[in-house]
């Protein structure tokens, strides 16, 4: 008996260090494919991975969504944007090349961290973009810090309390005792046919643009505390988004609203719809036969929402 269980320890040793070893590999393999591409700032002794484009016009910040970084922005909405403003992409706290917060990783935390970042950077008064997740920060910088933005744009952002089925890879990756199992399996061994069938869930009905795959940097999220970070952020969305709802009637910030009408991640019916009623400055876009990608698949309509913004701010001419 006490042979079988030190030969049972001993191949869960094994099994363990082989993993970890797989993992490391992996996770040093995604920085070298898609390196930082910006500069870093210091805010409350964490460092923040911004991206900078253009050097005038009125100050833009852009957010992402969960399991993003800057590179969804940076394939070519930024560029895009970059001729009419200043445009800061930043890596939300956790995600990317930005180090995750010490204990509050609340949207309201992220809100805060990220203003303080633009602030320091020149942009104590930009208008503010977010998509998906990366809009619930953008709504939770207009709620809680409403005279530091100029102006709020969501695309596709989840805005009110929702009761939806989750992957099990969330709840087990926001465990503290379960994730040190899961993510380093799912560091190690997520194969690159699961990572292209996800992506094309998210732009369904659309088809990522060409390049994404191999610009995105996915694998940046599959790193060990990326994956932990991730899975935190989207277990504590829906709480988190029920403080914030009350409060939505109090934004007085020049708000534009995009959605697309086929999106079956965030539904418009759920989120888009009433929050264009609870925001009284808000403009809503629905794009038909759009899913939850308008920034890449309808960039155009939301370029447009982003500019009627500045102009309500007064910072950009008819």
């Amino acid at each position: 008996m006490t042979d079988a269980l030190t030969y049972l320890l001993t191949m869960l040793a094994g099994l363990t260090g082989w993993v970890h070893i797989r993992a490391t590999t992996a996770e040093k393999e995604a920085v070298q494919n898609h390196p930082p591409e910006g500069q870093f700032i210091e805010v409350d002794g964490r460092k923040l991975h911004v991206v900078i484009k253009g050097d005038s016009g009125p100050d833009l910040v852009l957010i992402h969504g969960l399991s993003g970084n800057t590179r969804d922005f940076t394939l070519s909405l930024a560029d895009r944007l970059s001729s009419s403003y200043r445009v800061l992409v930043m890596d939300r706290p956790g995600m990317g090349y930005s180090d995750v917060l010490p204990s509050d990783n609340s949207v309201v935390e992220q809100a805060r961290v990220l203003k303080k970042a633009a602030g320091a950077l020149g942009a104590p008064m930009p208008i503010v973009v977010g998509h998906s997740y990366g809009g619930a920060v953008a709504l939770a910088w207009a709620v809680r810090f409403p005279n530091r933005l100029a102006a709020l744009v969501t695309v596709s952002a989840p805005a009110l309390p929702f009761d939806s089925a989750m992957p099990i890879y969330y709840w087990l990756n926001s465990n503290p005792v379960m994730s040190q199992f899961s993510a380093p399996l799912m560091t190690a061994f997520v194969p690159d046919s699961l990572i292209e069938r996800e992506l094309g869930e998210i732009f369904a009905p659309q088809r990522p643009p060409l390049g994404y795959l191999s610009h995105i940097g996915a694998r940046l999220s599959l790193r060990r505390n990326a994956l932990r970070v991730n899975a935190m952020h989207r277990v504590n969305l829906a709480r988190e988004l029920s403080a914030l709802e009350p409060l939505y009637s109090s934004i007085t910030t020049p708000t534009e609203i995009v959605h697309g009408e086929d999106d079956d991640i965030v539904p418009m019916e759920i989120h888009a719809l009433p929050l264009s009623h609870k925001v009284g400055t808000s403009s809503l876009t629905l794009i038909p036969r759009v899913g939850h990608m308008p920034h890449h698949i309808a960039r155009e309509d939301v370029m447009g929402a982003i500019h009627r913004a500045a102009r309500r701010a007064g910072l950009r001419s008819a």
